[in-house]
């Protein structure tokens, strides 16, 4: 991961908890909560592949689990959203660019019933039985119904914001990966390459006035 893209994941993460817990963690809707820092890990995942997505998930799964008011085990919301960004970061599109607005969708829609599905799995295994008195059911079906009506406003923020700002001077030509990739080489074949100037034309006219 570049290192310019720390601090614009960092602005967008803490903008997103922030937001998560002060605005809709209050909102009282019925089950489950508007998950804003799952939609920020899904946009920076689609921009910054596998890797990127996966650390950018478990920085802000472990900032949540931090954060009052948390009353889960620690540690749990970072694995979910690890999984999560690296999973997205599989289906990130060419150059970082979305060209359907659906397959974006698609990959909201999986994001969000997978992580309700393994957060409730993984707070089986470690006593938290809060989702069998909700409904797992009605966790999910709420879960997807409100990360889908914010997905159109979110997603396509952050993965613009990742795309203009996370940019290292240093490697712009480079890949997610790293290596260095085709734009540098073809700029420098292009810089490199012979043009008729005035010395060409200048052996040109001497070659033709030696001519008989």
């Amino acid at each position: 991961m570049r290192l310019a893209r720390i601090p614009v994941s960092a602005i967008l993460i803490l903008l997103g908890l922030l937001l998560q817990v002060s605005v809709f963690g209050r909102l009282q809707l019925p089950g489950a909560t508007p998950d804003i820092l799952l939609l920020v890990v899904v946009g920076l995942a689609l921009v910054y592949g596998p890797t990127g997505g996966c650390l950018v998930g478990f920085a802000a799964g472990l900032l949540a689990d931090l954060a009052p008011p948390s009353d889960h085990a620690i540690g749990r919301y970072a694995l979910v959203l690890c999984l999560m960004g690296y999973a997205a970061g599989l289906l990130r599109p060419e150059h970082g660019r979305q060209r359907s607005v659906s397959s974006a969708l698609l990959v909201v829609a999986g994001a969000a019933i997978t992580s309700t599905l393994l957060y409730a799995m993984v707070g089986a295994l470690v006593g938290d039985t809060a989702a069998r008195h909700v409904g797992l059911g009605q966790l999910v079906v709420t879960a997807l119904l409100y990360d889908l009506l914010l997905a159109p406003f979110v997603v396509p923020a952050v993965m613009l914001i990742a795309r203009r700002f996370g940019k290292d001077p240093l490697s712009v030509a480079e890949d997610d990966e790293g290596g260095p990739g085709l734009g540098s080489l073809t700029r420098y074949r292009t810089t490199r390459e012979p043009t008729a100037g005035p010395a060409y034309r200048k052996k040109r006219l001497l070659g033709a006035g030696k001519r008989p």
